[in-house]
């Protein structure tokens, strides 16, 4: 396989997973939970989730610039070679980045911690912003995988 094959393969796994996993959890897994389980129980699921969901965003956050940077200077001659949607999915993952960023280092921090202490009020308000960010990403992220599938025949 070529370098070249290898960084878009590596930029759609890596998209895919993200927001795949954001799909999933938000659309899936969440309404289940609600009905099934009770407020401790619940929020000690979403803590474990997340715990295993956050390092594949961690590679997906590095893997997703990587491979979308060298594509851009190896394969399509920089930055001014490339379409208009480039830059939207450049300006767009950027923005998801940053949010995803937010999230991992403020709420979920404070969700361990109310999970760990049992202060499960705090820990459902810290979810319910984890809830509303990840329902952000996911749409920045459904955007994205539209004009990154569609913009170049604009």
């Amino acid at each position: 396989m070529s370098p070249h094959s290898v960084a878009i393969v590596l930029h759609i796994l890596s998209a895919v997973l993200w927001v795949g996993g954001m799909f999933f959890a938000h659309q899936i897994l969440r309404p289940v939970a609600v009905q099934q389980f009770e407020p401790p129980r619940r929020l000690k699921l979403w803590a474990g989730v997340f715990k295993r969901f956050f390092p594949w965003v961690w590679v997906c956050i590095t893997l997703l610039p990587l491979s979308g940077y060298w594509l851009v200077f190896r394969l399509f001659g920089g930055m001014n070679a490339v379409g208009l949607h480039i830059h939207i999915m450049q300006g767009l993952g950027w923005l998801m980045i940053l949010l995803y960023l937010h999230l991992y280092f403020a709420p979920f921090r404070r969700l361990k911690e109310a999970v760990i202490t049992e202060q499960w009020p705090e820990a459902g308000k810290q979810l319910n912003r984890i809830r509303r960010i990840v329902g952000i990403n996911l749409l920045l992220g459904v955007l994205v995988i539209a004009v990154a599938a569609g913009g170049r025949f604009a």
